[in-house]
């Protein structure tokens, strides 16, 4: 088998509106930080897909944030490859990417979809390929920076879903975290799982202030406290605190660098996402369980959540599935907008990845074709 042809769909939806992201200066912080108000746009909201096709007549689909000059640059690597060799692609391009001058990771939607061919040809699931370790991955719900009411609300949809779990986003400062953290753990109970991530709000003197006190409510982690690229503040960090932090989101593309900031002290758990391939995001668990460490999957995952709900289930020094939605259906509502009629349900605080052959998509093709504006 070989591979005949990459190639990237652009979508539009003219049924959703995009939006657009404006930076603004976050109050009453003791150093300048900012976050990003979310604004409605004037176009029409769009969405990119890979696709590689072979000459036995399977191909791979995924969800991606390449651009169409990088699948170009990707061609010319692997049309006439055999797709079943994932492991020399990955390092021909894991090393040879120094050489394309582009950034770490920017092959990780390619890289799933030789996972999605290769359980095809095999007619197996990924996560068989990969190997079990449970029937469904347990979920959290994360929210918005908002009001102690505004999270309680929150966390009392997401029972109704049977989540047990919530992490908060603050931007309001340490000194105002502690008492919201204080009450929402009073009115929530001792077993249920919260975690904390001021997206680089807090200074480091904050960071252990308020990390000490969510050591004492029982927090699960830490995450992004201050701007990770900060190593010698996260190793500070990490030795002053019991409790588990979590510094690589912003460079978890970079697999070297990653594992750097867990050698040397700088992180206490792996961030990873699967955009940046699943063969990286493998190993990059691998090495933490070796350091007796978790790797945290970040964000929704390609598919709509099918990617994340198969690697969920495949990696035990994993414990959540991030999820955004207040309603049990809120991968599947937005897939369904683009084609894809099976992304995962929340059942019970789990969601869990279908048994078809690679990634186990489904789709309602004429609804996929009709909404593409582009080809490369």
């Amino acid at each position: 088998m070989r591979i005949t042809d990459v190639k990237l769909y652009v979508l539009e939806n003219p049924a959703l509106q995009a939006r657009s992201l404006k930076l603004v200066q976050v109050p009453n912080l003791l150093r300048t930080q900012y976050t990003h108000q979310s604004h409605p746009s004037e176009r029409a909201a769009a969405q990119t897909f890979i696709e590689v096709s072979t000459d036995a007549g399977i191909s791979g689909r995924c969800t991606t944030n390449m651009l169409p000059h990088q699948v170009d640059i990707l061609r010319t690597q692997v049309v006439g490859a055999d797709p079943l060799e994932r492991e020399r692609l990955y390092q021909l391009l894991h090393k040879g990417t120094r050489w394309l001058y582009q950034p770490p990771g920017w092959t990780g939607d390619f890289d799933n979809c030789l996972w999605d061919i290769l359980g095809k040809a095999a007619n197996l699931p990924v996560y068989a390929l990969v190997g079990r370790v449970r029937d469904r991955f347990p979920v959290y719900l994360t929210g918005g920076d908002g009001t102690t009411a505004d999270y309680l609300r929150a966390i009392e949809q997401g029972r109704t879903m049977g989540i047990a779990a919530y992490k908060f986003h603050t931007y309001k400062g340490g000194q105002a975290d502690i008492p919201i953290f204080q009450q929402v753990r009073r009115e929530v109970g001792p077993d249920y799982a919260l975690i904390n991530d001021p997206v680089c709000s807090y200074t480091l003197r904050e960071a252990v202030e308020v990390g000490h006190v969510m050591e004492e409510l029982g927090f699960v982690w830490l995450e992004e406290p201050f701007h990770e690229q900060k190593m010698n503040l996260y190793q500070e960090l990490c030795r002053e605190l019991t409790m588990p932090v979590m510094a690589n989101e912003m460079l978890m593309h970079d697999i070297g660098l990653s594992a750097q900031w867990l050698i040397q002290g700088a992180t206490d758990r792996l961030r990873a996402n699967a955009r940046n391939g699943t063969t990286q995001v493998l190993k990059m668990a691998h090495f933490a369980e070796l350091y007796g460490t978790n790797v945290e999957l970040n964000g929704q995952g390609g598919l709509f959540g099918l990617v994340h709900a198969h690697l969920g289930c495949c990696i035990d020094n994993a414990d959540y599935y991030e999820y955004f939605y207040l309603s049990a259906d809120g991968n599947r509502s937005q897939g369904e907008q683009w084609g894809l009629l099976n992304a995962p349900l929340i059942q019970d605080g789990h969601l869990a990845p279908p048994d078809g052959p690679g990634w186990g998509a489904e789709w309602d093709e004429a609804r996929f074709r009709s909404l593409v504006i582009a080809e490369y």
